[in-house]
């Protein structure tokens, strides 16, 4: 199979210091991707141990001590060590594992790699079980390649990170059409988990399609006319219900956004907001709608605590610029993909959105402020391939831009000319079983793995072989994570703002 290649994503240097080979496990069958997740970590683990964590304990069959391999902060380097495999004709035993060694602390971390795939990721703590530094490695048994990144606190990533960087300079994990969780039509379902869950672990865009009644013949901007029932927004996906068991309603939803962040006051949530469904309500009325009720931003006669303006207005940045990081810190960001009404239209609402381009490879919408690959007409099982590709060279052009060092001091002046770029690995044909969301993520999202492993922010790699700037990977729009508790696509995608902290 050739030598192990290691990559370190993280930015601390880390030096191989030991290989031992551990004598092959039983095979057990795997299916997809074949990856391994290794989390190096200081903290004690209070869950119940898995083979793989027993492997740690398994006396080698052969040891080999290595010297003088540092791999540097984002950096590769293919080593001596040959990469763990089957039990091959040689007999070679088919798991290692290995020691890193980090020099400036003398900590030392251990790893066990099977060549096998295995099903679940794991926790492992520094040998000293001294500090809280925790990394996060994916192995590629098809390419014999290792990627290290740091390991964030999903639940709280963005406290790393300082408050003058502009959120389009962040990567950020986010979800399609986040609410889908639930028993629905086919290829109405997106998510595997709720919104909760996915804020739990890292998601910080989510996109939020919502059903307009229709108004009142005399409502107006201040919906004195306006009852809650006429601004209770449905979730939809389309012209679908998102759930058969009840309608789903935006208010509760940013109920639990709210709650998650009054616990994670370092975070900030981007929320996309897009009128579907069958209301007979226009994009006007639901701008009206969302400025009284939901922003804060018109004074409404209902005193209940969630239209409270005071509150509202709090919760939410809806500027029309892209903020900090500090600014937007404790609040939802609006994204909006809907057209304003006139009295509103003045002074702006939100990030626009409202010109997206439909099913595209590569568009910008009006405002230049959103750079968009949303490709999502994959009509047969053949053009998910292209839908690849496509997401492959957004992720391409985002490693490309770079926020300015000097706006690092001076506030957002240089950041605010960065866009974001929204690459949605999302696709489906309703028609198409084999097309429908859930089989489409099962090849995208190991395929973008291996991509932010491999290729991402490397020069030279990847398609049309770009320049690489700060190396972000931009907004990473997902179905299906957190599938039977497998959250790699999401911890690679927070883990390349690592790249960042080198311009702290």
């Amino acid at each position: 199979m050739g030598n192990l290649t290691i990559r370190n994503l993280s930015i601390t240097p880390l030096e191989l210091e030991q290989v031992e080979r551990i004598a092959p496990p039983v095979p057990k069958p795997a299916n997809g991707f074949a990856k391994i997740t290794r989390r190096f970590t200081g903290q004690k683990h209070n869950g119940t141990p898995t083979a793989s964590t027993v492997a740690i304990n398994t006396p080698p069959s052969s040891k080999q001590d290595i010297t003088e391999v540092v791999v540097t902060p984002f950096s590769e380097t293919v080593s001596s060590i040959p990469a763990p495999g089957g039990s091959g004709g040689d007999g070679s035993p088919s798991e290692i594992r290995i020691t890193f060694h980090e020099p400036d602390t003398d900590r030392r971390y251990t790893a066990s790699i099977p060549g096998v795939p295995s099903p679940r990721s794991i926790v492992m703590k520094s040998d000293s079980g001294a500090g809280d530094k925790e990394f996060t490695l994916i192995y590629l048994p098809s390419r014999a390649f290792l990627a290290i990144f740091s390991s964030a606190h999903l639940h709280a990533w963005m406290a790393e990170l300082p408050e003058h960087f502009p959120l389009s300079c962040l990567s950020i994990p986010g979800t399609h059409n986040s609410p889908t969780c639930h028993v629905a039509l086919p290829s109405v379902r997106c998510q595997a988990v709720g919104v909760r869950e996915q804020l739990d672990n890292g998601v910080r865009f989510l996109d939020i399609r919502v059903s307009c009644p229709s108004p009142p013949s005399t409502a107006n901007l201040s919906c004195t006319n306006c009852s809650s029932a006429d601004t209770n927004l449905a979730l939809v996906h389309s012209a679908f219900p998102i759930s058969l068991s009840g309608t789903k309603y935006l208010h509760d939803l940013l109920a639990e956004v709210y709650d998650f962040l009054d616990a994670n006051p370092s975070e900030t949530i981007l929320v996309s907001l897009k009128r579907e469904g069958t209301g007979k309500g226009t994009d006007q009325h639901l701008s009206q709608c969302l400025a009284t009720r939901y922003f804060g931003l018109v004074t409404s006669p209902d005193n209940t605590d969630m239209n409270n303006a005071a509150d509202a207005k709090k919760r939410w940045y809806t500027d029309p610029r892209i903020p900090t990081l500090g600014e937007a810190r404790g609040r939802c960001v609006l994204v909006r993909r809907f057209h304003l009404h006139e009295s509103l239209s003045s002074g702006g609402l939100g990030i626009d959105g409202s010109s997206w381009p439909d099913n595209c490879a590569d568009g910008t919408c009006g405002s230049g402020q959103i750079r968009i690959q949303d490709y999502y007409e994959v009509g047969q099982s053949n053009d998910i391939a292209t839908k690849i590709t496509y997401a492959q060279e957004t992720l391409s052009r985002a490693a490309q831009q770079e926020f300015a060092a000097s706006a690092t001091t001076t506030g957002n002046a240089e950041g605010s000319s960065l866009p974001f770029f929204i690459n949605f690995l999302s696709g489906s044909n309703f028609f198409n079983a084999s097309c429908w969301p859930e089989k489409i993520a099962a090849k995208i999202n190991p395929a973008i793995i291996e991509h932010l492993c491999v290729d991402h922010g490397a020069p030279d790699k990847g398609p049309g072989q770009l320049t690489v700037g700060d190396a972000g990977t931009g907004i990473v729009v997902t179905d299906w994570v957190g599938n039977n508790g497998d959250w790699d696509l999401i911890r690679c995608i927070v883990g390349w703002n690592a790249r960042l902290q080198l311009k702290q």
